[in-house]
């Protein structure tokens, strides 16, 4: 699932093989920006804040959003593409690279000096150079309802989603719907950040440490199997700000009261 770590990995990929040259392909498959051609352009770069992914051409940011099933990939000009060619919204190519979006859940193109509409309502962004400890700490403190809801609230942190949530609010002994004022967000915030900072460079995500298939997390997706501290069985539920938004939450309810 695509969080914080992997949009940031992929920004990082994106700019190495794509910054400081022309462009020479274009394509965005989607109908607000299907005629626009930026071949001849140079990219200035790839950058990401939160889970929202920029890439710089010209004068032009083309923002996406990867969500639950998008990635971004890089081919060989000429390569055969890993997918269907109707999961793609997105082709910027150079003569050396292709980057390749596939399945993405929004696509938008803007000025790069109108950056701010597409993600200034996000929080700090543990991933991002100019990370502000107090200013996460003082957003998610003022956020009345439960501490899950909270933290996936972006306007508050900006990165993290649900596999994190859980996954630290288990090791921090804290229930999903614990009332965020009588949490100790600044403590749960420091092991956040160190946790994604530690994943944004890692190959595969893990919250055990450990790296095999199976055993990278200690309670989501882990419902009915007994926790690996205490032997507890995994519950799950459902949280969210609203009955549209509600995303399924995983808690030892020995090891987090």
């Amino acid at each position: 699932m695509p969080e914080g770590d992997t949009v940031h990995r992929t920004a990082g990929r994106l700019d190495e093989a794509l910054a400081g040259a022309e462009v020479t392909r274009f394509d965005l498959r989607v109908p607000r920006a299907a005629t626009l051609d930026l071949r001849g352009q140079r990219v200035q770069g790839a950058a990401a804040r939160g889970k929202h992914l920029l890439l710089r051409i010209g004068d032009h940011t083309i923002h996406s959003h990867l969500r639950m099933d998008g990635a971004w990939f890089l081919y060989r000009p000429g390569e055969k593409w890993r997918h269907p060619a109707f999961k793609v919204r997105a082709i910027v190519g150079t003569s050396e690279r292709e980057a390749v979006g596939v399945d993405l859940a929004e696509v938008e193109v803007v000025p790069t000096r109108d950056e701010d509409r597409l993600i200034g309502h996000l929080g700090p962004d543990p991933l991002a150079d100019d990370w502000d400890a107090q200013e996460a700490a003082r957003r998610l403190g003022a956020d009345a309802r439960s501490i899950h809801v909270a933290l996936l609230d972006q306007r508050n942190v900006a990165g993290f989603g649900n596999e994190y949530a859980a996954e630290l609010l288990f090791l921090r002994g804290v229930l999903p719907t614990t009332p965020t004022p009588e949490v100790d967000v600044a403590a749960l915030l420091d092991l956040g950040v160190r946790t994604i900072r530690a994943n944004r460079d890692r190959p595969d995500r893990t919250f055990t440490g450990v790296n095999r298939a199976g055993r990278t997390t200690w309670v989501y997706g882990r419902a009915g199997r007994p926790c690996r501290r205490c032997g507890t069985l995994i519950r799950k539920g459902e949280l969210g700000a609203d009955p549209t938004r509600e995303r399924v939450t995983f808690w030892c309810p020995q090891c987090q009261r």
